[in-house]
């Protein structure tokens, strides 16, 4: 069952490294996956390897060994779904009350409003509803494209769900299609950097800016912080995400600035120039409008490792629309799919946020693949990724055999460690990935956003 995870593994390595051989180092444990029309559990223990090979090149180049990498396909399924198991308390819902699918007069849309603004924007088009019988009385009066064109003209996020064909043949996906699954490019090189790649840390001393949202940046940050990296998550006065903070803060510290402050965008400026990786989440241009584009991140802080994912791709006329996991699944076939295939009467999305998760392992991937192309020459880097590409590459892919269910959950799969977020305490499930001589772990629990100040470690 671990033919199709060595295969999308290769794939995806080959397009971040440019090397094949490396993917044929990974052993695959673990049987059973989840239930879905597409391959999630591969897709999720590929995602998983791609960014552990990675971490496996910074210690080749460092230190001339190889570095045995074992991937737990149950696990890395798990870790998709929540990582976090709360002692004495519960995670806050990660959905707003009115979010959802709704039937319209032709179909089925999605809308996504768990931001206020975007809540904001559906009810200046729907009405205000207090409830999702509301929403749908008012829903069911519309054409699905009709309300999805409305919607987002207003500011807000919904999808129309669309067939695999209907995409395909869409402007939006004939453009995605033609996008790698990962843009990977040299940059401006700049001082030899001064870590020290060592053992058993292999990102320790790495600086990463994390100006990422929910959910697939933050999982790439997190990543990099279980290796060593100083995680410093940037986020604007009044953003929250209350239903996820507590799964993805983990080992990261979290400030707040506004960007349109003169004080605080001097504080980030002097953050940025002392950076080695960017981590952002911001439409095509959003950064570019503030003043800190391309050209001018790379001169404050030159050789830097530039990475960055949008949810509709970099090219075609949706290029800078907001989306979301579950608005992805909706527009590229996957809710409809899982819908046909299983004979239900509404979406039928993934059992996991899976479009999320693995563009945030894949992000991380090429974050410390940079890492090692600086550490080897100096060079930056500039890469770039999108959930729609990253669906494209799950669809693209059919399930090999039918798979038994994942083995349910036990006490064993979770850590003896015991975490005292800012909530309570927690336990973590087991790593999904095991690096010989560098064990996944972190330095810190998971805090509120803005619990820290924004500076680096060591000043």
């Amino acid at each position: 069952m671990t033919k199709l995870a060595h295969s999308l593994t290769k794939l995806a390595w080959t397009e971040i490294s440019g090397a094949t051989c490396a993917a044929d180092e990974v052993a695959f444990i673990g049987s059973g996956g989840l239930a879905s029309v597409f391959p999630v559990t591969d897709l999720a223990s590929a995602a998983v390897a791609t960014a552990g090979l990675s971490i496996a090149g910074v210690i080749r180049h460092a230190r001339g060994q190889s570095a045995e990498i074992t991937v737990d396909r149950r696990l890395s399924s798990i870790w998709f779904r929540t990582s976090i198991r709360p002692i004495g308390w519960t995670l806050p819902t990660p959905w707003d009350p009115i979010a959802g699918d709704y039937r319209t007069r032709d179909g089925w849309i999605r809308l996504h409003t768990n931001a206020p603004r975007h809540r904001a924007a559906a009810e200046r088009i729907l009405g205000t509803h207090g409830d999702k019988e509301g929403v749908a009385r008012a829903v069911g009066q519309w054409a699905k494209a009709d309300l999805e064109t409305a919607i987002v003209e207003a500011g807000g996020c919904a999808a129309e769900m669309r067939s695999v064909a209907d995409w395909q043949q869409h402007p939006q996906g004939r453009a995605v299609g033609a996008e790698p699954l990962t843009y990977i490019a040299t940059a401006d090189h700049g001082a030899t950097p001064k870590w020290s790649v060592p053992s058993g840390r292999p990102l320790a001393g790495v600086r990463v800016l994390d100006l990422t949202r929910v959910l697939a940046g933050p999982i790439a940050s997190r990543f990099l912080a279980g290796y060593g990296a100083d995680v410093l998550r940037i986020d604007p006065l009044d953003w929250d995400e209350s239903g996820v903070v507590p799964e993805v803060t983990l080992g990261k510290r979290c400030a707040r600035l506004d960007l349109h402050s003169p004080k605080d965008r001097t504080t980030f400026e002097t953050l940025l120039s002392a950076a080695d990786v960017i981590l952002h989440g911001y439409r095509p241009g959003a950064l570019d409008g503030l003043g800190f584009d391309a050209v001018r991140r790379r001169k404050l802080s030159p050789g830097l490792v530039d990475v960055c994912l949008d949810a509709y791709g970099w090219s075609g006329p949706w290029a800078a629309r907001r989306g979301f996991d579950s608005l992805v699944q909706m527009s590229t076939g996957i809710a409809d799919s899982g819908m046909r295939r299983s004979g239900a009467d509404k979406p039928v999305p993934l059992p996991v946020q899976a479009l999320d998760h693995a563009t945030g392992y894949l992000m991380a991937a090429a974050a410390i693949s940079g890492v090692t192309k600086r550490l080897a020459n100096g060079s930056g880097t500039e890469a770039r990724l999108s959930l729609t590409r990253t669906a494209k590459f799950l669809v693209d892919h059919q399930t090999e055999d039918d798979e038994p269910p994942l083995a349910p959950e036990t006490e064993a799969d979770r850590t003896a460690d015991i975490e005292v977020t800012d909530w309570g305490k927690a336990q973590r499930i087991v790593p999904p990935i095991h690096i010989v001589g560098a064990p996944m772990r972190w330095d810190t629990p998971a805090r509120n956003l803005g619990s820290a100040l924004p500076r680096w470690l060591d000043e």
